[in-house]
């Protein structure tokens, strides 16, 4: 039973992670992951997987295709420098016949939506937004000391304490609904994900556009 559950489990996480790298161009995240140093840290696990220090492009494709985790640390680090993960181009307007016009609106509105909600499919524990809070209690902890010894106010610093610990359960009560901001987006991000992929292989299945055509080989941030 144990194991049947497991095994479902699997199926169903594998299922969906293989979904949600189709925007993705895997040729592309092994020539960065062996190329570019912001990646180092995973080329290390890849290193360390294979057991050489200079993997091939088709060993690091072998490597994410074994361990999902991979391309998962891949994708988290862009996140974390506004990278994007979204590896297809806006349909050209332009060059698509009429009558699938508002159908190539759709998916390019959708890719810009993308793009946006993108930053909160990172974990809200390694968001910046967290820092930004621990940065400010910080800053007010220190003044809250500053104040007290510093200037000699210590017949104040029941009060000075108090507006310390105001600030603790504002900053407590605005990281709970910025984690819950988080999670609502990163599942608006996910169900527009599967959404954008099938219109596109529906569009190409009608012979309006070419995936291939649209997919971003590099990106400009490393060159």
């Amino acid at each position: 039973m144990v194991y049947k559950y497991f095994k479902e489990y699997l199926e169903e996480y594998f299922l969906e992670y293989y979904k949600r790298t189709k925007l993705i161009y895997l040729q592309r995240v092994a020539t960065e992951i062996k190329d570019i140093g912001l990646y180092d840290l995973v080329l290390q696990d890849v290193q360390r997987l294979l057991g050489k220090q200079r993997p091939t492009i088709d060993e690091i494709l072998q490597v994410m295709d074994e361990n999902p985790q991979i391309l998962e640390d891949y994708k988290q680090i862009n996140v974390e420098y506004n990278v994007g993960n979204i590896h297809i181009s806006n349909i050209d307007i332009s060059k698509i016949d009429i009558k699938y016009k508002d159908e190539a609106e759709k998916i390019n509105n959708n890719l810009d939506k993308l793009r946006e909600l993108e930053k909160y499919t990172l974990d809200f524990e390694q968001s910046s937004t967290l820092v930004i809070i621990f940065s400010i209690e910080f800053f007010v902890l220190f003044s809250v000391q500053y104040f007290i010894v510093l200037l000699d106010l210590k017949e104040w610093q029941t009060l000075i304490y108090s507006i310390f610990a105001s600030s603790v359960a504002i900053a407590y009560w605005y990281g709970k609904k910025e984690q819950k901001r988080y999670q609502i987006n990163s599942k608006i991000f996910y169900e527009l994900y599967d959404e954008t992929l099938k219109m596109i292989e529906n569009l190409e299945q009608k012979g309006a556009i070419k995936k291939s055509d649209l997919i971003i080989t590099e990106c400009e941030e490393h060159i």
